[in-house]
């Protein structure tokens, strides 16, 4: 009944749906197309797998798990489905036509039991908390074994689910196996009636990934080519509107100090470069775009990272680093990978979505929680004038990542099994 009212809901707000659609068609070019898939109109080949990756950064934590898959399944067919073009982009890359890719098809009850007939497939794997009833209901129903990987489940969604319990709980009852990232995320599934029989501690996939050397070699070829090699550089990764005048008020300040020093900003999403290269001119500062491949020169104060899939190369670049969409009520982003190229930290304190890897690296002393614009700019200059602690936090981030590898076996281990 609960999932019968929900799915009214959803047709009662189709056209508001298809507005926001067109709205983000109009800010950004990545959504004017393959809107078949999203609607659910698209034609699918038979897939043995599907995973369903979301957006960017589930897709980059998935990609390792999925390859081992592949290579443990050779002759199974596998569907990758994202929501976003991000991570589409990441798809693409890493897997070409080796695989296909889709949007998820909304969750209109028609487009997902249309997409579950087209692509038949054993079993769904689900990354983080990207569950959706009628996804699950159909899939279910077509005997498909359902899979929730890299589980991670904060307390106020678990608060909201509780909420929710006529409808979320049958959907999570519908899971087969969830791969769990913590303990606490664990007993807050049990908590919403999943049997523990259910539930596995994995870890998290998004401390499995690997920087390639030649990337950091990369990084350091740059550095040379700006000649910065003795300047202060930090970046302030995946930063949304309402951030960007904090983050360059906090650039002015280093610059009092130091005024050579180069700030590289990294904007969360395409459709927001422009805005972020307006924001760096109207608060006089010289800038450079990536994009554009503009000269970083001695006169250069703001890098604008306004290019997809460089940001790990940018990191590797600095010295510190500022992790955004967390000066603002949204989540934050993941702050593991500045901290695998060995890198002090920054969040502001709305880092709901990564707690328990903030909490980690903030134990080590590898990240420090700032409150405020002022607060990062004094942190950042304790850093560029202490070597000593600069290096410590350094060398503590880094630890962190390579302590706690080994969800990725953990979870091809586990889905394997339970596949066959």
């Amino acid at each position: 009944m609960f999932r019968f009212l929900y799915s009214v809901l959803l047709y009662a707000l189709f056209p508001l749906v298809v507005i926001y659609f067109a709205y983000r068609a109009y800010k950004s070019a990545d959504y004017r197309q393959r809107w078949s898939e999203r609607f659910g109109f698209s034609q699918w080949q038979p897939a043995d797998i599907v995973v369903h990756c979301v957006s960017m950064g589930e897709t980059l934590a998935a990609v390792p798990m999925i390859k081992q898959l592949m290579q443990i399944y050779p002759d199974y067919r596998f569907t990758i489905t994202t929501t976003s073009p991000t991570g589409s982009a990441e798809v693409i890359k890493a897997f070409g036509d080796t695989v296909q890719h889709s949007y998820l098809p909304l969750d209109f009850s028609y487009a997902v039991k249309r997409f579950i007939q087209h692509t038949q497939p054993k079993a769904c794997i689900i990354m983080e908390t990207e569950l959706w009833p009628n996804l699950l209901y159909f899939a279910e129903k077509a005997n498909v074994k359902l899979v929730l990987a890299n589980a991670r489940l904060s307390e106020k969604s678990a608060k909201s689910y509780q909420g929710k319990s006529g409808l979320t709980r049958p959907m999570l009852q519908r899971l087969g196996l969830i791969a769990v990232q913590t303990e606490a995320e664990a007993q807050r599934f049990i908590a919403l009636g999943v049997s523990a029989e259910k539930l596995q501690v994995c870890g998290s996939l998004k401390f499995d990934f690997t920087i390639d050397p030649a990337k950091i070699a990369q990084a350091t070829a740059l550095r040379e080519a700006w000649q910065r090699q003795d300047s202060p550089i930090w970046v302030a990764g995946s930063v949304h509107p309402g951030e960007f005048d904090a983050v360059l008020a906090v650039h002015k300040k280093i610059l009092a100090d130091y005024p050579n020093a180069l700030l590289i900003m990294v904007p969360r999403h395409p459709e927001q470069f422009n805005s972020a290269a307006i924001a760096v001119t109207q608060n006089g500062l010289q800038l450079a775009r990536r994009s554009m491949n503009d000269d970083v020169t001695a006169d250069t104060q703001v890098l604008l990272g306004d290019t997809m899939g460089e940001l790990v190369l940018l990191y590797a670049t600095a010295d510190q680093a500022f992790v955004g969409g967390t000066l603002i009520v949204h989540g934050g982003h993941n702050p593991l990978e500045p901290a695998a190229v060995g890198l002090p930290v920054f969040v502001g304190p709305n880092y709901r979505d990564f707690i328990e890897i903030t909490q980690l690296l903030s134990q080590s002393g590898g990240l420090k929680v700032v409150n405020s614009g002022d607060e990062l700019a004094q942190s950042l200059s304790h850093y560029f004038d202490n070597q000593t602690d600069y290096k410590l936090a350094a060398e503590a981030a880094k630890s962190v990542v390579e302590q706690n590898r080994g969800a990725l076996q953990k979870h091809t281990e586990l889905i394997s099994q339970f596949i066959q």
